[in-house]
């Protein structure tokens, strides 16, 4: 709020500057009709004054984009630390084999930092993963068969995930979201076919 009072202000200085300036200006040129040279005098003063006026109006624009692009960096990184630990933590939790009361812990706390900042998609996504996993795990223990559902449900997930942090430019290229959900997917279920066969 303060940046846009400062901005007002500026515009309404130049305003007056260039108003001022030309009344001035006109009256300047009457009173030394006789003396070109300080007519050039006045020209000088007052261009170098709007060029000053200006000047600030535009470093203040420049600021006020770069603090919101700062902002924006800071945002996507806090972001993406987190799906990071997200996915880190499922992934402990399915080679662990079972559900511990720290990663349920653990599990709700991630839960309300996706709540800060996590798009609808991605939230509506993470409570289906929850819902697989709860399903699967409602004995604590994770077997092979209940670790692919996991596979899938978090490979839903990541979809969403990439959609949120890349938005627009993911979608530059070739592939549409479907496209790109489809080979997610089918690399979830190639790496599950591995696993089982090496099983």
């Amino acid at each position: 709020m303060k940046q846009k009072y400062k901005t007002i202000i500026l515009l309404i200085l130049t305003s007056m500057t260039v108003i001022g300036g030309y009344f001035f200006l006109r009256y300047a040129y009457k009173v030394t009709d006789t003396t070109p040279f300080t007519q050039e005098i006045v020209l000088i003063i007052l261009g170098t004054v709007a060029t000053i006026l200006i000047t600030a109006l535009l470093l203040n624009q420049q600021t006020a984009v770069d603090i919101k692009k700062e902002q924006n960096i800071k945002f996507l990184d806090l972001k993406t630390k987190t799906y990071e630990e997200l996915i880190q933590k499922i992934e402990n939790i399915t080679i662990s084999m079972e559900v511990t009361d720290r990663d349920l812990v653990n599990l709700q706390f991630l839960t309300h930092r996706l709540a800060i900042f996590s798009s609808p998609q991605v939230l509506k996504e993470y409570h289906n993963f929850l819902e697989s996993l709860n399903y699967v795990a409602h004995d604590r223990k994770i077997s092979v068969q209940d670790s692919i559902i996991i596979s899938e449900s978090l490979a839903n997930l990541t979809t969403q995930i990439r959609a949120d942090l890349l938005g627009e430019a993911d979608f530059l290229g070739d592939y549409s979201q479907n496209e790109i959900k489809k080979l997610i997917l089918k690399n979830s279920s190639e790496s599950m076919e591995l696993s089982r066969e090496i099983a």
